[in-house]
């Protein structure tokens, strides 16, 4: 039984409005729209009563309404940060662990969304759609169809950095639909979830030097912040193809750029990049054999429904004062739950 209603804070929209059906008005839940555009004091003062915090993409958040400290500090009644996908490097999870608030993600809900937009790009780039596409609005000089000859996914080799939700299903896909080998690296799971997600666990760099096309899906943390850089890339074949649809600062974009105009690789796709949108004048815009999207990988009406009725439900369940399927801070729970029965009156679980 909730003994004070708890107060949602969002800014601009949701991504789908499945939010405000499931959210508005029931268990006791102030469902409470912000905007950039309105007085700074006025967000501030709502920010300060609330106790949660559904946070835009993070290419979207103005400061300084961007869930790091400062915030946190000025938020006495925040029990939780929720993202919008799977990602949450725009949060400062250790600053949210120490005063006691969750931090949850969406994972899962964009994956298939994310799957699809990686095998789109390895046939774009293997068949040379966008190439020919190009060309063929362009002039009819000096090349015929024989130019842009392409080859087949069949049977050719996968390599994944990061098997989870999304390079499962980038595994599932290639593998049953192309009969392509995947082999992946991916340093948190089991040899037996290897074999149950289809893939064949070798090394990070055996991942660049076998495979003809690499996928990278892993998450940006510090760990993985430039990951793959000249070294890398120098490791594949020049046949091969290089794909992100994970997070910008991943990959070194210079080093690219770099391999590329040496012909190291046969091509790219990215969906994303470090400064999003890139600046016109990038030097990854000037390939022909480069495809790129606008971080839009993970956007589509199936994954944007599933992400916001994952996040609605998951504000339910905290509210309720129950353990969040997609917790990212779990050592926080000690914390949080002293701070929900101060908070709100009411009394988490154990």
């Amino acid at each position: 039984m909730t003994t004070k209603s708890k107060k949602l804070v969002y800014f601009e929209k949701w991504m789908d409005p499945v939010a405000e059906e499931m959210l508005a008005g029931k268990d006791g839940i102030d469902l409470h729209r912000l905007s950039f555009g309105d007085a700074e004091e006025g967000n501030w003062a709502a920010l300060a009563e609330a106790h949660g915090y559904q946070l835009l993409a993070s290419n979207e958040i103005q400061p300084p309404f961007i869930p790091e400290r400062p915030l946190i500090e000025r938020c006495p009644n925040l029990l939780a940060f929720s993202v919008t996908g799977a990602g949450y490097d725009m949060v400062d999870v250790e600053a949210c662990t120490e005063a006691g608030i969750l931090v949850v993600n969406q994972a899962g809900a964009n994956s298939e969304s994310v799957a699809q937009h990686v095998l789109g790009m390895m046939l774009a780039l293997s068949k040379q759609i966008l190439q020919s596409d190009r060309r063929l609005r362009l002039d009819r000089d000096d090349w015929d169809r024989w130019t842009y000859k392409g080859k087949e996914l069949t049977g050719r080799t996968l390599g994944i950095i990061g098997l989870g939700n999304i390079g499962r299903r980038v595994s599932a896909l290639a593998g049953r639909m192309f009969a392509m080998r995947v082999i992946a690296y991916d340093p948190y799971i089991t040899p037996e979830d290897f074999g149950d997600r289809g893939a064949e666990p070798v090394s990070f760099d055996d991942v660049f030097a076998e495979a003809d096309f690499v996928s990278i899906n892993c998450p940006l943390t510090d760990e993985t912040r430039d990951f793959v850089g000249k070294r890398e890339l120098e490791l594949m074949k020049p046949t091969a193809y290089f794909i992100t649809t994970a997070r910008g600062g991943i990959l070194d974009e210079e080093a690219l750029a770099a391999v590329l105009s040496g012909g190291g690789i046969a091509g790219a796709g990215l969906d994303v990049f470090a400064e999003e949108p890139p600046p016109l004048d990038h030097p990854l815009l000037n390939f022909d054999n480069v495809i790129v999207s606008p971080h839009i990988a993970g956007i589509t009406d199936d994954s944007t429904y599933n992400m916001v009725s994952s996040a609605a439900e998951q504000w339910l369940t905290i509210f309720q004062g129950a353990r969040p399927p997609r917790l990212i801070n779990p050592d926080v729970w000690p914390a949080y739950r002293e701070r929900f029965g101060r908070v709100t009156g009411d009394t988490a679980e154990d």
